[in-house]
């Protein structure tokens, strides 16, 4: 029987809607048993369908990036939205006071430089928003240190106009303990208690403090059932990637996401070329040696011996021994290193299931 895939266009974005509703339907299971939230991140899918399937299965919230996302999806009805990025210049924080008011949209903010301006426009529009501390757990990206964080959360709760909900962190940087899943794990539970500590010291200082946020896919195992952690938002579980296989998350037969691609060039042993390139995979990857993705057949199985070691605009560049199996006109899956990269490098995806292909648009788009 000829595949479905056959008929599509290349390159293009396919999600397996079979492999994407299991891991959906996983991890809301999991959350659910430990009697921890989940607010997952659209930025990894930024597709209605996508997340309407994570808020049936079962969520408190949706996590945003952009404002682009958080008008797409507020916009469509979605609730319990965190805007998890720090809103700063006037532009910024008039949008996100509105969205407060639009949309009930919780803020972050990692300093008083960062809440000060919220606390005037939200004075100035006669409101009160939510807004959660970021707190640094070990990434070293945004967030205050956790030595710093009861005196700045304090001070922060003290500004009219704001009502400091919680504190919530990424731990990014568990991606560090690459084929070292123990690591990861303990390291994991470690951002948990960390951060569940930081909110204790809040509370002691006379701070309400709700919500204890922590969120990333790698973690998702371990930050949120750390005691007094309260919700988690991982992103990339929706579909995992070649990333999260090589950090032990998932392994290849769960992952939802690829680009469909076809050789287009055969000019010489070990060497092919696909009608892939840059514009539509992700090389942002954990591991320098991995090149921009994971190369497959059409049952998205790994082809032996074959490696993308590099890519240009509009084409990649194939290599290995398992390469002289191929010939010009042949289909390949790629597994993308990340896939929230490579979703937005596009503006549809073809969802791929026992039914039929269907598009589903992809918005919110940089």
């Amino acid at each position: 029987m000829t595949s479905p895939l056959a008929e599509l266009p290349t390159p293009s974005l396919v999600v397996d809607v079979e492999r994407c509703e299991a891991n959906i339907r996983r991890v809301a299971e999991t959350f659910s048993s430990h009697g921890v939230g989940l607010r997952p991140h659209v930025k990894t899918s930024k597709c209605l369908e996508v997340v309407a399937r994570q808020r049936a299965a079962g969520t408190l919230g949706f996590t945003c990036s952009t404002p682009a996302e958080v008008e797409a999806f507020g916009s469509a009805g979605f609730t319990g939205l965190l805007w998890a990025h720090q809103p700063v210049g006037p532009q910024k924080v008039a949008f996100a006071v509105d969205a407060a008011l639009r949309w009930d949209v919780t803020l972050i903010a990692d300093s008083l430089d960062v809440a000060r301006p919220l606390s005037e426009e939200a004075v100035r529009r006669g409101t009160v928003v939510d807004l959660m501390l970021d707190v640094d757990t070990g990434q070293h990206r945004t967030g205050v240190d956790p030595g710093r964080a009861v005196e700045v959360g304090r001070s922060i709760a003290g500004l009219p106009g704001l009502r400091l909900a919680g504190v919530l962190t990424h731990e990014g940087h568990l991606g560090a303990y690459l084929a070292d899943r123990p690591g990861l794990e303990a390291a994991g539970r470690g951002v948990g208690a960390r951060l569940a500590g930081v909110a204790a010291g809040l509370r002691e200082a006379g701070v309400q403090c709700d919500i204890v946020s922590v969120g990333s896919t790698p973690g998702m195992t371990s930050s949120p059932y750390a005691a007094g952690v309260t919700e988690g938002r991982p992103g990339t579980y929706v579909y995992f990637d070649a990333n999260q296989v090589r950090l032990g998350s998932a392994t290849f037969d769960q992952c939802a996401l690829t680009v469909l691609a076809r050789v287009v060039s055969r000019q010489g042993d070990g060497h092919a070329i696909l009608d892939a390139g840059l514009k539509a995979m992700s090389s942002d990857s954990i591991s320098a040696e991995v090149g921009a993705g994971v190369v497959c057949d059409l049952d998205a199985v790994p082809l032996p011996d074959v490696t993308f070691p590099t890519a240009n605009e509009e084409h990649g560049f194939l290599a290995g021994p398992g390469v002289n199996r191929l010939c010009v006109g042949d289909l390949v899956r790629v597994i993308p290193n990340h896939a929230c990269g490579t979703t937005n490098m596009w503006s549809r995806l073809h969802a791929v299931s026992p039914d039929g292909v269907e598009v589903w648009p992809i918005v919110a788009r940089h």
